[in-house]
């Protein structure tokens, strides 16, 4: 299993940057990398809940995810279980800080050879969504 994590503080309260994962509407505005759009067709937020959706790509293309919420523990934790490839386990946790949020972003692939295959692209993407987020967040507080 290969892993990839990063984190950012965002200046808002635990429960202003989970509003913005457990709301649909919100996710869909600021899931996946820069110049990504989304179109989701089940977004269940709760343990157990499904989550297919299509990814709209800058260069026209589009990639359909099937995940599951596998567990959801409102506000501090969002885990996705992503069923369709490449396959990986996504945790998303959230806790208090000084300047107000600290999310950590752990997502952990159960193929290591996948891993290093899509690392080029996975790496920057998580930055990116972690930037789609502050900036929904920030602009919603």
């Amino acid at each position: 299993m290969t892993t990839f994590t990063t984190s950012r503080e965002i200046p808002a309260t635990v429960e202003q940057v989970f509003s913005a994962i457990s709301s649909s509407e919100r996710l869909a505005r600021w899931w996946g990398p820069a110049g990504f759009t989304n179109t989701f067709n089940v977004c269940e937020f709760k343990s157990g809940g499904r989550w297919s959706f299509v990814m709209h790509g800058p260069d026209g293309k589009n990639y359909l995810n099937e995940s599951m919420f596998a567990e959801v523990e409102s506000p501090t934790k969002v885990v996705v279980q992503h069923m369709s490839e490449p396959k990986f386990r996504l945790t998303i946790g959230l806790a208090a800080s000084p300047a107000g949020t600290m999310v950590s972003w752990s997502q952990a692939f159960e193929n290591s050879e996948v891993a290093r295959n899509v690392e080029h692209i996975v790496v920057p993407a998580n930055e990116q969504n972690l930037d789609r987020l502050t900036a929904e967040v920030l602009a919603r507080k």
